[in-house]
């Protein structure tokens, strides 16, 4: 039954691609898709800036990766209509406990962690990819003002969700797959899609081996491993944030370009 969810959901997929190339003409810049299958379990990190991000990626990863799925909160479950759709498909629903809860009731300690690994245990007989926007919402300038980012395009990661999904599933996973999205004319708005506004993207996908250090330590208990977990994630972030100011040059280089052509304009473009 879950191989025929999840061909609905693709299906679904289908559907949405097509409905919106028919009103926008994007230019799909697409880095590293070499070496990726459908037989193989994979965790998604990437940065993200608007709704348009999720259907990208489900466009670009279409039927060339297992179907995309999100961890949710255990409480959007009981979402009308989306709770009982997520649900039948699968989605990884996690259990998080508050500090304040657990100052009150110890006995609760580390009884998330074993809910969401009891949750993922079914993934083990199919192939799974599982996203995580690890900066935990949308970049805008004034979120990063507010978080005193030390990024120039990225707010900070958040470890917590990212360590608990490596905790649950990080012996499955073949690869974390470390996507950087760009849009070099401005974050494509959600409404922009439909309105045929969706011109340029440019994604690099970086593939990174998920190391038995990262999978085999104790987040919440253990000091030192958290400080070498956030060492980690901050060096891929740093990374990430050079490598978006390196492909908005080169999308910037190439629109000089054009626009400079004999007889081509940068409306034209």
């Amino acid at each position: 039954m879950s191989r025929w969810i999840m061909a609905v959901g693709e299906g679904w997929v289908s559907c949405n691609t097509f409905l919106f190339s028919l009103v926008n003409r994007t230019r799909w810049d697409v880095h590293g898709l070499e070496g990726l299958g459908r037989k193989n379990w994979y965790l998604v990190i990437a940065n993200h800036q608007t709704w348009a991000d999720i259907f990208a990626l489900q466009a670009i990863f279409h039927r060339r990766i297992p179907f995309l799925k999100f961890f949710i909160k255990q409480e959007l479950v009981w979402f009308p209509v989306l709770g009982v759709a997520w649900w039948a498909m699968d989605m990884p629903f996690m259990k998080r406990y508050s500090k304040s809860y657990l100052a009150k009731h110890p006995e609760q300690k580390g009884k998330d962690l074993e809910a969401t690994r009891k949750a993922c245990e079914k993934f083990r007989d199919t192939p799974t990819t599982v996203i995580n926007f690890i900066e935990g919402t949308r970049f805008t300038e004034e979120k990063k003002r507010n978080r005193a980012s030390p990024y120039q395009f990225l707010l900070s990661p958040r470890a917590g969700g990212l360590a608990l999904a490596l905790s649950s599933m990080g012996s499955m996973f073949d690869a974390i797959l470390d996507i950087t999205i760009v849009y070099p004319t401005g974050p494509t708005k959600f409404w922009d899609v439909f309105c045929g506004r969706f011109d340029h993207i440019v994604v690099d996908i970086a593939k990174r081996p998920v190391e038995p250090w990262v999978i085999d330590g104790d987040y919440s208990g253990d000091r030192e491993y958290r400080r070498r977990f956030h060492r980690w994630l901050g060096d891929i972030w740093s990374d990430k944030d050079a490598r978006i100011a390196e492909l908005l040059a080169e999308a910037q280089n190439g629109a000089d370009a054009v626009a400079g052509a004999p007889g081509v304009s940068g409306k034209q473009q």
